[in-house]
């Protein structure tokens, strides 16, 4: 694998890295709307397609994830690139918001510039156990707070049905 020296690290340069920034490229950037700055690429396009879109885009993130991290991702940096691709994928499925949020947020280009980064800066050094743990207790947070929140609902629900009785 043939590398070039930058400050921090050594920045691999394979068919594998360039093959994720034209993917990148083509998920994200590819097109650009006539009169403006603004590009996008296919994601949000594909998002237009129920379930079989968002899957085919997740796929494509996980692919380019994957090459990614067989190239010298840490382990922070991989479970940042996921929490990326999990967010378009959780809110890019909302309908017609969704597509709106695809059209806006580019997972795939906010992962190769915190991959840039990662090798060029150093940035995004070491394991992703916090950012797991983190996430962890955040779900258990809303998990509870859902569940409360389900639980006062069937209270005044009953307290309804018995006003009624």
């Amino acid at each position: 694998m043939e590398t070039a020296n930058t400050h921090y690290t050594r920045t691999p340069r394979t068919e594998s890295l360039k093959w994720v920034d034209r993917m990148t490229h083509l998920m994200d950037n590819q097109f650009r709307m006539p009169g403006t700055n603004w590009r996008f690429g296919l994601d949000p396009i594909l998002g237009l397609f129920p379930v079989v879109g968002d899957l085919a885009s997740f796929s494509v993130s996980a692919m380019l994830i994957l090459t990614m991290a067989r190239h010298g991702a840490s382990g922070k940096m991989v479970t940042l690139m996921l929490l990326n691709v999990a967010l378009d994928a959780l809110f890019g499925s909302i309908p017609i918001l969704g597509n709106i949020f695809d059209f806006a947020f580019k997972a795939n280009e906010r992962n190769v510039r915190m991959l840039r980064a990662h090798y060029e800066e150093g940035k995004y050094q070491g394991s992703g156990k916090k950012i797991i743990m983190g996430v962890i207790v955040g779900i258990i947070v809303i998990g509870i707070l859902l569940l409360w929140a389900l639980w006062e609902l069937l209270a005044f629900a009953f307290q309804l049905v018995q006003g009624w009785l």
